[in-house]
């Protein structure tokens, strides 16, 4: 799960308990299965016993983050985002431990909570100066959009000001020393190591994972319906096993290091038996049935397997029998 990282990172979370953070995008009132690499490195965070905090981008939202993109985004009214912020913050509690007694407890942060006040002058003056037009142009996510068509925003060219500042305050004020994401944000999380380095003579840490592709090319969490959301009303639990269950083989080797906490020996085992046997797709089954019990519930698991049966079983009717109204719905889709 790790693609680049800072030197001294790995020293940095054997010798103490430290706070890392990801940074979420509320840009939709619900996260999609590309999210939950960064939940993953946030549960093994906490799972090692160090603090995972997770910043939903309430400033950020209202801003748009460039990497990967290559337009300008839609911004974000208030109101929205706040809801958006909500229903984000109830998914995250389902993964991580937010039990405020235990030392490790993962914590929730808003970025719009300290950049509300702060003025543009502060912010050009404060933040600004002490990081290079030069330093800024020479990264990848400004490079590209700057020698396209539409070019970039005065905005968007900020943007990585804007994370680093977060990076910045969350050092300063709740002592963390790590940002984790996917690469493409490792232009933006550098800025933040840098501004903590030249602001405050400090010292952070950094990683990022690789993103995760589809062997065909074709992008990750995306079908001919869009998105797979995490939120079952998005994406019924029942399309979502069948997500994982139709990944291709070469796929699922993959992703089942990614996104499940099985050990390194039970996974091993696991691709020995499916190359015996591969048209019993026995790691696609894993797969499917690890993530459909971490996202939604071993319930949710079993009615999917129920209603995959439905499409080969002779006892049709004694399983249609059984389904409420919207499992039947859902299985008729």
């Amino acid at each position: 799960m790790i693609q680049d990282i800072m030197p001294g990172t790995e020293e940095q979370l054997n010798k103490e308990m430290t706070s890392g953070y990801i940074g979420f995008d509320p840009t939709a009132d619900s996260l999609h299965i590309g999210s939950l690499v960064p939940i993953l490195l946030l549960v093994h965070l906490q799972q090692a016993g160090h603090k995972p905090y997770a910043l939903v981008g309430g400033a950020t939202g209202m801003v748009g983050d460039p990497s990967g993109k290559s337009e300008e985004r839609n911004l974000l009214s208030e109101d929205i985002l706040q809801h958006n912020l909500d229903c984000v913050q109830k998914q995250l509690e389902k993964f991580l431990d937010f039990d405020s007694t235990k030392p490790n407890a993962a914590v929730m942060v808003n970025n719009y909570d300290w950049f509300k006040n702060f003025s543009f002058l502060n912010f050009i003056r404060d933040v600004g100066k002490h990081i290079t037009v030069n330093y800024m142009m020479a990264k990848d996510s400004v490079k590209k959009r700057l020698e396209g068509e539409t070019g970039m925003s005065f905005t968007e060219f900020t943007y990585q000001l804007v994370q680093g500042y977060d990076f910045y305050w969350l050092y300063e004020n709740k002592g963390c020393k790590l940002q984790m994401g996917g690469s493409d944000q490792w232009g933006n999380i550098v800025t933040g190591t840098e501004l903590i380095r030249r602001k405050s003579a400090g010292e952070a840490f950094a990683f990022t994972c690789p993103l995760v592709t589809k062997s065909d090319g074709g992008k990750f969490g995306k079908t001919e319906k869009g998105n797979i959301w995490l939120d079952a009303k998005k994406t019924s639990p029942y399309q979502f096993y069948q997500f994982w269950l139709n990944a291709t083989d070469e796929d699922a080797k993959k992703w089942i290091k990614t996104f499940t906490l099985l050990p390194k020996e039970t996974i091993d085992s696991l691709i020995t038996e499916h190359d015996a046997a591969p048209h019993q797709r026995s790691l696609q089954k894993k797969l499917a049935e690890q993530l459909t019990i971490f996202v939604h519930s071993p319930e949710d698991y079993n009615f999917a397997i129920q209603a995959s049966e439905i499409l080969f079983s002779n006892d049709t009717a004694e399983i249609l029998q059984s389904l409420n109204e919207e499992q039947l719905l859902q299985v008729l889709e």
